[in-house]
């Protein structure tokens, strides 16, 4: 990257613009349109949304079956025109109706190896030495987590009756080992899908001089692919009390290096569609678009120029009234 001419002490004199190399030698490491780099892993923080997708949510054993629970039940030897081979609900009353011929099995209480003594009592009544399989398809228990989680202010994503999980600067990834391992204390095996579903954290900064106005600061996300001339034309362009005079402002970690600036050469890039000064935006990324000095000048003698001409403006409506009531009264002497 190009870095500044040095680093400067806090509060110690800089110049209005700062000091850089005219323009990146062709060796620059420094990404741009073009040459751009792909951003290192994505690490989840504060207020990013996750998207988690439930894949296999059951309740560690021993399980007591409840109402609306779901039973795989498959059953040998049933009649042609009635196999028992699906998934069967639980109903309100915690029974299970496996057919017209075979009735319905009280299984509400009942473990998964209870209900399937209780399933080959019922169809032996029918069949002759059936073979039973039950299996716990869903549980109505287990409460659902798929859906948006938002990463909360201490870093941590709320899982409902699953308790919490601290996920901040950790990989998608790992984000997911975590929240496994979290369900795993109330479920059997769990396994669950995890993605990033707003990239809200990593952000950079559009400033905008206001030509003595006060200055416009506009915050953008960062989605991996922005450049110089996508930050100009999130905030409409160049406006009418900005100059081209335009650099970013790239920070270093504390006590690690100096903070670099990368000048614009916004003609070139806009007029001559050059590609060296468009660099590609990173997190943290300042990019500062400085004022019209003519326009900073104007606004800063209007400042000087206001005030006096309302006090003239006063002294001169005053002296203008003051001349209608003596002239008014000089008109009703004379006609009298």
């Amino acid at each position: 990257m190009i870095p500044s001419a040095g680093c400067t002490a806090f509060m110690a004199p800089r110049q209005p613009i700062p000091t850089a190399p005219e323009g990146p030698s062709a060796q620059s490491p420094v990404p741009r349109e073009l040459e751009m780099m792909s951003l290192d892993r994505y690490r989840i923080e504060p207020p990013d949304i996750l998207l988690i997708t439930a894949i296999k949510i059951v309740p560690k054993p021993p399980h007591k079956v409840q109402p609306f629970d779901g039973l795989l039940i498959r059953v040998t030897g049933t009649l042609p025109d009635q196999p028992i081979a699906d998934a069967f609900a639980v109903d309100p009353e915690g029974m299970v109706d496996l057919g017209p011929a075979y009735g319905k099995v009280p299984v509400a209480g009942l473990t998964i190896d209870e209900a399937q003594d209780a399933v080959r009592r019922q169809v032996a009544q029918v069949l002759a030495e059936p073979q039973v399989s039950i299996s716990l398809a869903f549980s109505s228990g287990a409460q659902p987590i798929s859906g948006e989680h938002l990463v909360g202010p201490d870093g941590r994503v709320n899982l409902g009756t699953y308790g919490s999980v601290y996920v901040t600067g950790l990989t998608v990834e790992e984000a997911k080992a975590k929240i496994e391992e979290k369900l795993s204390e109330k479920l059997a095996d769990p396994e669950v899908i995890v993605d990033v579903f707003s990239y809200n954290s990593k952000k950079y900064y559009i400033i905008t001089q206001g030509g003595g106005f006060g200055d416009n600061l506009v915050p953008q996300p960062i989605t991996g692919n922005e450049t110089v001339l996508d930050a100009i034309a999130a905030v409409g362009g160049i406006s009418q009390v900005s100059s081209t005079k335009i650099w970013i402002a790239r920070p270093a970690p504390n006590g690690v290096g100096c903070e670099q600036i990368l000048p614009i050469a916004y003609e070139d890039i806009t007029r001559g569609a050059s590609t060296a000064t468009n660099y590609q935006i990173l997190p943290g990324d300042r990019v500062f678009i400085a004022e019209d000095p003519l326009v900073k000048l104007d606004a800063v003698l209007s400042r000087f120029s206001r005030p006096i001409e309302r006090v003239f403006g006063t002294v001169s409506l005053g002296t203008a009234t003051i001349n209608r009531i003596v002239r008014f009264g000089l008109g009703q002497n004379q006609g009298g």
